[in-house]
């Protein structure tokens, strides 16, 4: 079922978010050549902490830490260790903080140091396929809509869309329907209501699109090795006009 939020819920939805971007652009500034992953989970955690939010990750699912942190070819939910960064790496961070009983949920990829042309080219058409859309996210399209536009963008550039995992409705659980595919035909599924909240997030990998969980059994990486990109933003569909993005600050 498909839960709507009233227009008091998703203000605070929409503080829960302001510290998800906040904290993000944070830990933004810290990535760089020689930092561990565990050193920007720590701060994530006393980021959020200290400005009253409870990080949405730690215990979920027995998940460990409140960063997800995947590191080239791993997809998501990477979790953070004392793997240090390099130069030329890519770093996916993900995450999400709780406000008053409400989720935010967003994520970015970010460069280490100088990288490769293709693989600037991959964050700069996994963040633009986010967009494309955020950009169908309107009250009367259809859920599907959304999909087929991000599945479009990343396959016309030449990469290929991750099918395994999905966007979602967020609320007062981290996970809410309707599920949100990155690839599909448009025109189908639910239509977009007023009070839908929203978390669309394009994984996209510059070779094949097969993933696998690793021992952990959080890590997914993608099966040839390729690398991966992840972004992600919370949106709140609006009476008329473009949804609102309460993760971009």
């Amino acid at each position: 079922m498909i839960i709507l939020k009233t227009q008091d819920e998703i203000e605070v939805m929409a503080k829960a978010s302001k510290l998800v971007a906040e904290t993000l652009q944070a830990l933004k500034r810290e990535v760089r050549p020689g930092v561990a992953t565990e050193e920007l989970d720590r701060l994530a955690e006393e980021f959020i902490r200290a400005r009253g939010g409870v990080p949405a990750f730690k215990g979920y699912r027995n998940y460990p830490k409140t960063l997800c942190a995947s590191v080239n070819d791993e997809v998501v939910h990477g979790i953070p260790s004392k793997r240090v960064l390099k130069e030329g790496d890519i770093v996916g961070l993900d995450l999400g903080a709780i406000v008053d009983g409400f989720y935010g949920d967003s994520a970015v990829t970010v460069p280490v140091g100088a990288i490769h042309s293709r693989t600037a080219e991959l964050l700069r058409v996994t963040e633009e396929a986010l967009y494309k859309g955020i950009e169908q996210a309107i009250v009367g399209y259809r859920l599907s809509d959304i999909s087929h536009a991000i599945q479009r963008h990343a396959e016309t550039a030449g990469f290929s869309v991750v099918t395994d995992f999905v966007g979602h409705g967020i609320g007062r659980q981290l996970h809410e329907e309707p599920q949100i595919p990155n690839y599909g035909k448009p025109g189908q599924g639910p239509r977009l209501q007023v009070g839908m909240v929203l978390a669309i997030e394009p994984m996209i990998n510059v070779g094949g699109s097969a993933v696998r969980v690793l021992e952990d059994q959080w890590t997914a990486v993608t099966r040839d090795g390729s690398l991966s990109a992840h972004f992600e933003h919370t949106i709140a569909i609006q009476a008329s006009g473009p949804p609102r993005i309460l993760t971009k600050l």
